[in-house]
Parts: structure tokens; sequence; C-alpha cells
């Protein structure tokens, strides 16, 4: 959450500020504000909300300069305002700090600043950081980077920070934990992002910052780190994974419908090297050292947040109808918080489509000291989940900068589905038959999904019903239940209709007390074991007057007439059924948000990246 992106060179600093923002405003876009480097003094420009009304703003400012940080916000402390915008300021304005993360000790510092005579503009806990700098940089006589130095390690909570100092007009100083920064390596200039979205059009050299670590950045000399501990670091440079056209949005209206209609490349890109029909094979290289640990596992314990814990849903069917180990799935957010028993033989699968969850790292931490093996699935090359997990698979999907996730969901399921195909043939759980049915499925689902996404201006047409609805419901069972879930979810992200998923059983042991002729019901009735179950279900919504709209396979006759509106979709292998189904949950949630006038792309009150608790 929150955008970051630096600069300093010798290259006008505001275009690579303004444009970094706009590729960073998926992160955060309640306001947004740029400082930049003006000879002896700090110019400073924020606005409350997105970064297109502070572009506005700045229009017809001098903006000449080499170096400045810029900030654009996901709003935790302090509402959405001019005020609390980043950059925020030290009193003689002689400092100029951006923040991403939360100071959790803020209020105790605050305290003790104000009992010095600080006086505070902001309702924020960055502003009390960059009073705490300039209080040590006083006090101490110090150099500025030892000062912040200092400053941190005063701080509990996590922070990527970046900052501006008229004392230090040749240098530009950032530091990390817990929250994503990276170092662009250019020409006698420097280029600092929370990804690689602001920085892969001017370099492909960066440098990780690991937690706890320092960085001076000067245009004329060699990049300095050092740690909290005051021990240099030595830059490990790396090739950024990222090309600048998977960031535009290309023919496509919006972020979110080209990665609807990306995912049969995001599916076979995840599945490349990892599935091969005609000889027989599912491997994953990234696990193979760890593969026999996770053969022998007492159970799988999945630790994710939002789509990616649904996704986690879907693995817990896999892996237990597959691989026959015990699944549990936790919300990472509470696992840590409950004092969870984990046992050194247990394998704790984490999943985070960038790899920089925040509660997901803090499980992650945790199973690791309880002994555990921890393996990571992730989309964002060298995130702090890939770095800190003993092993793991990435997805192939791609940036993602759509804030409601949908082709890293299906690439996320498309790993677990290799995964425990490869663990349930190794540990012979799976009959050869099966086993030859679910690859050649799994490897023709990108196709299947091309088909669907034909269907695009029909699910359209049924969007139309939904128009000026409150509330929804989603009804599923078994592995397409997980589905419910994610297709409510994906209503409520972005068309702000209530929607909630449940048990198609499970209905009528309260829910379907909601029911009534305004009442949309989706199901999904795709061929599957409880398919009769589901018939039942379907009809105890329609004696309430409820309103279908079914999800259904190509073959169907029988809920296809039940329904007032109904989408269908090729007949697929019972367990990779949410590869195919997920894709019409999310075109039809699209179309609702964006005929009801919503903004798809940057729904209110979300952020891509939750990078705090």
């Amino acid at each position: 959450m929150c955008g970051i992106v630096a600069y300093i060179g010798n290259k006008e600093a505001y275009p690579i500020l303004i444009n970094g923002l706009k590729r960073l405003e998926y992160r955060g876009y309640d306001s947004s504000g740029i400082a930049i480097m003006q000879g002896n003094k700090i110019s400073l420009y924020k606005s409350r909300g997105k970064v297109s009304d502070l572009e506005a703003y700045c229009a017809d400012k001098n903006l000449s300069s080499t170096m400045g940080i810029a900030h654009t916000r996901w709003a935790t402390h302090g509402e959405p305002n001019d005020q609390n915008a980043h950059p925020h300021l030290s009193e003689d304005s002689k400092l100029a700090l951006i923040h991403n993360g939360i100071i959790e000790n803020y209020l105790i510092l605050k305290q003790e600043l104000m009992n010095r005579g600080y006086v505070f503009e902001s309702e924020t806990d960055t502003e009390v950081l960059v009073h705490l700098i300039r209080d040590i940089y006083e006090k101490e006589k110090v150099e500025l980077a030892e000062a912040v130095r200092l400053a941190l390690t005063n701080v509990i909570g996590t922070y990527a920070i970046a900052i501006l100092s008229v004392d230090n007009p040749d240098e530009l100083i950032i530091a990390k934990k817990g929250s994503p920064l990276l170092i662009g390596i250019g020409e006698n200039e420097y280029f600092v992002g929370s990804d690689g979205a602001p920085i892969v059009s001017h370099t492909k050299k960066v440098v990780y910052l690991e937690d706890g670590e320092v960085a001076v950045l000067n245009a004329k000399k060699a990049l300095t780190i050092k740690n909290i501990k005051n021990e240099k670091k030595r830059p490990y440079i790396q090739e950024l994974e990222m090309n600048l056209e998977e960031l535009e949005k290309g023919k496509f209206e919006h972020y979110m419908l080209k990665e609807i209609f990306e995912q049969p490349k995001a599916i076979r890109d995840s599945m490349r090297g990892r599935l091969n029909v005609k000889k027989d094979v599912v491997s994953l290289g990234g696990i193979i050292e760890y593969e026999e640990k996770m053969l022998n596992a007492r159970r799988f314990i999945i630790v994710a947040c939002g789509t990616s814990w649904h996704a986690g849903l879907v693995g817990e069917h896999l892996f237990e109808s597959l691989v026959r180990i015990p699944v549990e799935v936790e919300y990472a957010s509470e696992f840590r918080y409950r004092n969870p028993i984990i046992y050194e033989d247990d394998v704790v699968i984490a999943i985070s489509q960038s790899g920089e969850t925040a509660d997901t790292i803090a499980a992650v931490e945790l199973a690791k000291e309880k002994g555990a093996t921890v393996i990571g699935i992730c989309n964002v090359v060298g995130s702090t989940i890939a770095r800190l997990t003993h092993a793991g698979s990435y997805t192939h999907a791609g940036p993602e900068i759509g804030v409601a996730s949908t082709k890293a969901f299906t690439a996320q399921v498309t790993v677990l589905v290799l995964m425990a195909l490869s663990l349930a043939r190794k540990k012979g759980q799976i009959a050869l038959s099966t086993y030859h049915q679910l690859i050649n499925d799994l490897e023709s689902i990108p196709s299947k999904i091309e088909k669907i996404l034909k269907q695009n201006e029909h699910i359209k047409e049924i969007a139309r019903y939904f128009v000026g609805k409150t509330n929804a419901i989603y009804l599923g069972r078994g592995v397409n239940f997980p589905m419910a879930l994610e297709g409510a979810l994906k209503l409520k992200e972005i068309s702000y209709i209530h929607a909630e998923g449940y048990p198609a059983a499970e209905m009528k042991h309260g829910p379907i007390a909601l029911i009534d002729e305004e009442m949309p019901v989706i199901v999904l009735a795709t061929e599957q074991e409880t398919y009769d179950k589901v018939v039942s279900n379907i009809q105890e919504v329609i004696a309430r007057k409820g309103k279908i709209i079914s999800i259904v396979t190509e073959s169907d006759t029988i809920v296809k007439n039940m329904s007032n509106f109904y989408i269908e979709i090729p007949q697929t292998a019972e367990l990779l059924t949410p590869l195919v189904a997920s894709v019409p949950l999310q075109l039809l949630a699209y179309h609702v948000a964006l005929l009801s006038g919503c903004d798809v792309d940057k729904p209110r009150n979300l952020a891509k990246s939750v990078s705090v608790e």
C-alpha cells in the first residue's frame, strides 16, 4: 500500500516522478505529492485525490530540478486530504520525507516530541518520523544518514522511506523494513520505487533493499548501504524481470479487463516448463529440494489473504483429494494471533500476488520460527515472501495493475494444481487414468477460457440486471464454494454491491431469509458430484421468487431452464472447474461496476499491495 518513487541524477526529475506515480497508483490513490530540491530549498506540492489531480495542480509551477521524491497514498493515519498527504516537512522545512508502512509506536514518539516543543500539522504517523530524524540530526551533530539510522532504531513497525535534505543537496537517503523498496541504477543516476513499475522504463539494473538497511544515493558516487546495526553491506545488483508493455492497457479500456483477457497467456506461462503432457511429466523446479518434506508432511497449512485465500481454499480440495494429506487454510491476518500449533513436519504454503502482503509475511516468519518448512507462491520476483520462504514457485501472470485480482488468482490456482499433481504422482496416491485426464484437461484450460471470453457481450447484457441492486448471494458446493466467495468478493470490491458467498446447502440455515424477488442469486451449477443437490437448492430460491443467474456446463439442460440468466462454460474436470468458472464471475463484476459508474481499476478505499496490517 502507498507508492514511493524518487530520483537523483542529471535529468529533469518531475516527469520521472509524475509518470512513476501513475504507474504506482494501484498501490493507493487517496492523495499524492511531490517534493523537489530547488537550489537551497525544498519545493512541496500535494493534492487530495488521484495523481491526475496532483498533475493538474502542478501544471503552472516551476518544477525544474534533478532530484525529488514522490508518493501516492492509501490512507492509514488521518483522512485523505492535502494536510495528511506525503511528503511531510520538518519544522524548518529542511527535510522532506515520504513513507510507506505503519509506525506502531508513533503516539509515544509523538508525545515525546511534543514535550520538546514540536508542533504537528497532520494526523499521520509519518510526520512523527521526519521530526524525529531532524531532532536527532540537530542534537547529535551526526551525518544525516546516521541520524536516519539512529531514528529508526527507535521505531516499531514497518517502513519504506525516502528523504530529501537541504543540508545534503546531493544525497537521497532511503531505508526499509517490512515494506518493499527497489533502487534502479542508471548512468550517474538512481531511481527508487516501491516496485519495478516506475523504474523499468529507465533501467533494468536494480538492487532490492533488505529489511533494516539504509542507503545513501549520490549521482556522483557509488551506492552505499548500511544496516540498522551500522554494518556496511555490499549492494547485490539484479536484473528486473518486467517489461514496459506489460504495464500498458493497450487496446483495453481498463487494466482489469485487459488482465481478465490475459488469463489464457498467464496460465500457459505458469505451466510452461512445468507441464509436459507428451512426456507425462509435471515438475516444479522451485520445490524439488523440499519435495521429500512435502511428501512426508503431517499436514499442509495454507496462509493467505483475500483472493489468495480463496485460491488456498481451492488448494485444500486439490491436496486432500489428490495427495491425501490434510490441509488447513488460514487467514494470514489471524494466524499468528491465536498461538497456532505448528509442528516441524508441517508444510506451510504462503500465497500472495505481490509477495509483500504484511499479514502473510508475518505468518511466514512465525512458521519458520516454529521449524516448519515454508513454501511460497507469489507473482513478483525478488519480493519479500520469495526471499523469506525455504522454496517456492512463481506464478507467471505478469504485472497485475487492476486492484481486483483476476489473472493472478487463476495463475495461483494453476500452480496449486501443478503442485498437487506432482506430489500425488510421486506419493502414489492418484490413479494413472485420473492423472492423465487431469494433465490433459489442465493443458486445455487456456483454450477453454478463450472460448468463455467470447461471451463478454452476453455477460455485459446480464450485468444490466444488477444495476441498482444493493445485495447479491453467490452459491456453490465442493470446489465451487471458494468460487462463490471469490465471485462475491469481486462484485463488492468494484461495484460496492453487498454480496456474500455460501455453500449452497448452507443457504437454508439462515441466508434464505434474505431471498425475495429483488435478490439476485448467482449459482455455480456445473457438472459435479453434487449437481443434483445444487438443483434442489435452486428450487428453494425459485420458490421464494429469487432471480437465478447460473454458471452451467455447456451440455446442461436442467439448470438452464430454471435460470433467469445463464453463462455457459466448457466441460471441465471437477477439480479444475475454478479455473474456468472464475472468468465469467470476473467479467460479470467488471460490467456491473462499469454500468454502475464505478472506477473498476481504482475502487474506493482499496489498494493493490497490502503491505500494512
